[in-house]
């Protein structure tokens, strides 16, 4: 299958565009939305989200990944394959965290162009049509490169901001559950935030983090919006203290 993970969002044609070179392409591969609000322009929260969402694809799905602030610059077009899973789209971070956590990995730059290239719309003439050729079993055309060249190693492992905020208002933030004591608490809109294993366990209009079914810690207010409550957007910081 292809997946889509795309800053787009959902009205306007960019997505739609997309799909129509996939079904033309490789009409019979299943197409999946994932994300069509990834954090807008920012690769840096969004590939911790990517990250987050990959595992429960199986081998040789390939990730159609556009988060591009810098498209038509001199910013590299890549191929990643992490795992036994395909990543399509820019090298501008994007693929960092899911490089950083692979146990098996290989990276090339893209050398193929299509004779239509826009400046500015790369996620349709050029990453969706190598997405394409990708779930046909076709190999990445482009130059395989050493992937220490390509990763930033600067990153953290895990991001304590807020990475996503759902249509609930609840906040991912880029912390994986499993690296957090539940007995931690969250420094955060000038309030400590205490876990709890899942909504129904707090008081109505309740602040507290959860480790959400990605893996991810993430604040929610019972029956409540956390990113209003609490004045969450994407970037904000999270501290963490011990009690």
């Amino acid at each position: 299958m292809v997946v889509l993970f795309t800053d787009f969002g959902l009205t306007g044609p960019y997505v739609g565009q997309m799909k129509a070179v996939l079904a033309r392409l490789a009409p019979a591969v299943p197409v999946v939305d994932l994300f069509a609000d990834a954090p807008r322009c920012n690769p840096r929260p969004s590939a911790y989200l990517l990250a987050a969402f990959t595992g429960e694809f199986p081998p040789g799905t390939v990730f159609l990944c556009v988060v591009d602030p810098g498209v038509g610059s001199e910013r590299r077009p890549s191929v990643v394959r992490a795992d036994g899973r395909w990543y399509v789209g820019p090298d501008n971070g994007l693929f960092n965290v899911v490089a950083q956590r692979a146990r098996d990995l290989e990276w090339w730059d893209l050398t193929w162009r299509p004779a239509r290239l826009s400046s500015s719309f790369h996620g349709r003439d050029l990453f969706a049509p190598v997405a394409a050729k990708l779930a046909l079993g076709e190999q990445p055309p482009g130059r395989q490169v050493e992937p220490t060249e390509r990763i930033c190693p600067d990153w953290p492992e895990d991001l304590a901001e807020v990475v996503y905020l759902d249509h609930f208002g609840n906040a991912m933030t880029g912390i994986r559950a499993s690296r957090l004591p539940a007995s931690s608490l969250l420094l955060v809109g000038g309030r400590s935030i205490a876990h709890a294993p899942t909504f129904s366990a707090v008081p109505r209009g309740e602040a507290f983090w959860y480790g959400n079914s990605s893996g991810l810690v993430e604040i929610a207010v019972n029956c409540g919006e956390a990113g209003t409550i609490l004045g969450l957007e994407i970037g904000t910081g999270i501290g963490i203290s011990d009690r």
